[in-house]
């Protein structure tokens, strides 16, 4: 695209260059005004047949036959060089969507958001730091050229359309983040993608209290409020400084040093059933066992060294990335899928 408009740039520039010399070698062989020149110039490069503004002398004569010859060549230039950027711009447009409408539709397991306002980029953002590459449904065209320069997979169009969602593979994702503008349209969204596929998590975003229970009626598995999270954050920040610092710390994804994970437990895992005084995950791997959730979703804080690593437990431990990923290998020797509850 850069050589295109490149050489669409050098063109207009041509032109304009060959109007300056036009209107200038008037003035000077002519003596001519600059009105009477530059009118001279561009019947002259237009080939339009108007007639002579003035009577000319021989040399000025001369002068336009040159001036005739190079208006066509650079008419005949930027011509060229304006089909080609249309054609050739339309062309890596329709090819590019092609090509990224088949990438979606490979996609299994993925993640879809709805809505690439704040939220929903802070969301990208995150996800993409963690490995994962989200399917993106956004009408807005600004949103749109955004993503298109930061390379996110999207979709044109209003996410609470059923061909929109199945465009985006919502038939066969693993999770939906409902992240609309208005309730209205998150409840619809849910509702819509629910009955798409009945297994899918769905995560979806509320305005006000009300939304809340509509939003669960209509399918969604988890409710969040940006709000009240930001104002409960805010009070911890003042309430406990020292603990919100620690976390801050722990949740940035673009530190190596320390990370906070969970991992579920395969039941092939060689760990499955082993006592966590045991495991040596302490002493092969430099982490810290934070919790064990369970099956049935108790959570079992500060675990004690006989706690039993069971298989569908999920693991909570906090240590470097490449000793949390090592971690993860032991306990998921085939790669299981996260469960959302």
């Amino acid at each position: 695209m850069t050589d295109i408009s490149r050489h669409l740039r050098f063109a207009l520039g041509l032109l304009v260059a060959t109007t300056l010399f036009g209107t200038f070698g008037y003035m000077i062989i002519e003596g001519w005004g600059l009105l009477d020149a530059t009118y001279m110039t561009v019947i002259t490069m237009t080939t339009v047949g108007y007639g002579e503004v003035h009577t000319m002398s021989y040399t000025g004569r001369v002068f336009t036959i040159f001036l005739v010859a190079m208006g066509a060549v650079s008419f005949l230039y930027v011509t060229s060089a304006l089909v080609q950027f249309l054609v050739e711009t339309q062309i890596r447009t329709i090819f590019g969507r092609r090509v990224l409408d088949k990438k979606i539709k490979q996609m299994t397991d993925h993640y879809i958001v709805c809505g690439y306002g704040r939220i929903g980029l802070v969301l990208c953002n995150s996800f993409r730091a963690h490995g994962i590459e989200p399917v993106v449904i956004e009408k807005e065209q600004s949103r749109i050229e955004q993503m298109e320069s930061e390379n996110i997979l999207h979709i044109s169009g209003d996410a609470t359309e059923e061909d929109i969602l199945l465009r985006a593979g919502v038939s066969h994702a693993r999770v939906l983040i409902a992240a609309l503008a208005t309730d209205t349209d998150n409840v619809f969204l849910v509702l819509t993608a629910r009955q798409l596929n009945p297994d899918i998590f769905i995560l979806a975003r509320a305005s006000s209290v009300k939304a809340r229970a509509k939003l669960f009626a209509a399918g969604a598995n988890r409710v969040e409020s940006p709000y009240e999270v930001g104002a409960v954050s805010m009070a911890q920040r003042l309430l406990r400084p020292s603990v919100t610092s620690f976390l801050d710390l722990v949740f940035t994804y673009n530190r190596k040093d320390i990370q906070m994970d969970e991992i579920p437990v395969e039941e092939s895992s060689p760990l499955a059933g082993v006592m966590l005084k045991d495991s040596g995950i302490r002493q092969k791997y430099n982490l810290i066992i934070i919790a064990v959730k369970t099956p049935d979703g108790e959570m079992l804080f500060n675990p004690s060294h006989e706690t039993l690593i069971r298989p569908g437990d999920t693991v909570i431990a906090m240590g470097k990335t490449d000793n949390l990923a090592e971690l993860e290998k032991e306990l998921q020797p085939n790669g299981a899928k996260k469960v959302y509850q």
